[in-house]
């Protein structure tokens, strides 16, 4: 952190200062020394922040050091705000619990335009307000379109216009390797990732024994490290497009909830997102597969594939395909899935994790 950036928030910190220690005066603000030595195999050149060293005289006049500290953009999982962030709470919340350690005295937020320091530290839960979006959820759509074991042309055009909507939103594209590979890590390894859904699953489910769910985890992480290197397919992209999350009114406009994952990952993510909602909504209803659900199936998958001319999205699609059917198949978001279609929508997991690229005629095996 430069110098310039300390003087700048000296008087921001004198006011925390006097406030968190009451009577305290802010004597002196610098920047911690970096690493040090010529050749030193140990030699740390790299840190998660640059933070600053604080000098102060207490109501008593007796001089302390306190710290001041920032966390800085990188790719070791900090590349959002919103991680950064979670790091300094993170910290409030947790130094108190292990004895000997520094103690957390606060913790707040720079302005945006680094005029002054915002405290956190009577904070309780955070949350966001945000607008209504007007409409039906989607879901409402294909649940319907199961009981009645078929669709107009209506649902064609909804079907269409997700597939362009994905096609739109995923034009904008941003090569990162770095950010594509926290994508993979967090599609994998986080707690809503692969990880995270498998852990989630109640001992001995119906057609669903951890073994069965083991093996597919294992071959999601070799996916992983298959895909490694593809980070020229980082796009912008919602993170969470699934039919609870998208809105369309009675004019079929259409209104999106809940963006998440930073909105940068592959696409794949998103096209096997809402695609695999057409095979779940039809396990409970197999009748409504042909010609119905398994029609807008293979229609939102030509559109998509035919529009954005990404044919590379088959080659990827596998572990992302995986992990959204792996959610729509736990009993702990969809209690009322049975056996059946559980094993279901399973066997196509297991089907396109074991090919070298993903084709949408795999589904048709599910219904056979």
């Amino acid at each position: 952190m430069p110098r310039k950036f300390a003087a700048d928030v000296a008087p921001a910190l004198a006011g925390v200062v006097a406030r968190v220690l009451p009577g305290a005066t802010l004597l002196e603000v610098e920047p911690f020394a970096t690493d040090e030595g010529e050749d030193e195999p140990t030699l740390k050149a790299a840190g998660y922040g640059a933070p600053l060293k604080l000098r102060v005289r207490d109501a008593g006049g007796r001089q302390r050091r306190l710290v001041f500290h920032t966390a800085s953009p990188d790719v070791f999982g900090h590349d959002r705000r919103a991680d950064r962030a979670a790091e300094m709470l993170l910290g409030y919340d947790t130094f108190g619990q292990l004895p000997r350690h520094v103690e957390a005295l606060d913790v707040g937020a720079i302005n945006r335009d680094g005029s002054g320091l915002v405290s956190l530290g009577e904070a309780g839960e955070f949350y966001l307000l945000t607008s209504f979006g007007e409409g039906h959820v989607y879901a409402d759509e294909l649940r319907r379109i199961a009981r009645k074991a078929s669709i107009d042309e209506k649902d064609i055009a909804h079907t269409e216009q997700l597939s362009r909507y994905l096609v739109e939103l995923h034009s904008e594209q941003r090569e990162d390797d770095h950010r594509y590979i926290r994508a993979l890590r967090d599609l994998v390894g986080s707690g809503e990732g692969v990880a995270g859904i498998v852990d989630g699953y109640p001992d001995d489910v119906p057609a669903a024994p951890r073994s069965r769910l083991d093996s597919i985890e294992r071959r999601c992480l070799e996916w992983r490290h298959r895909l490694r290197a593809r980070g020229a397919r980082l796009s912008r992209t919602h993170g969470d497009f699934h039919p609870f999350n998208v809105l369309f009114d009675d004019d079929s406009n259409l209104t999106l909830l809940d963006a998440a994952r930073g909105c940068r990952g592959d696409p794949a993510d998103d096209v096997t997102c809402m695609a695999i909602n057409y095979v779940f909504f039809a396990v409970e209803a197999p009748g409504a597969w042909k010609g119905a659900l398994g029609s807008l199936w293979h229609r939102f998958w030509s559109v998509y594939l035919e529009e954005s001319g990404d044919q590379e999205l088959l080659d990827v699609a596998a572990p992302f395909l995986a992990w959204r059917g792996l959610v729509v198949a736990n009993p702990v978001w969809y209690p009322a899935v049975d056996a059946d279609a559980r094993d279901r929508v399973l066997r196509l997991i297991e089907r396109t994790l074991e090919s070298e690229r993903f084709e949408p005629e795999f589904a048709e095996a599910v219904f056979a």
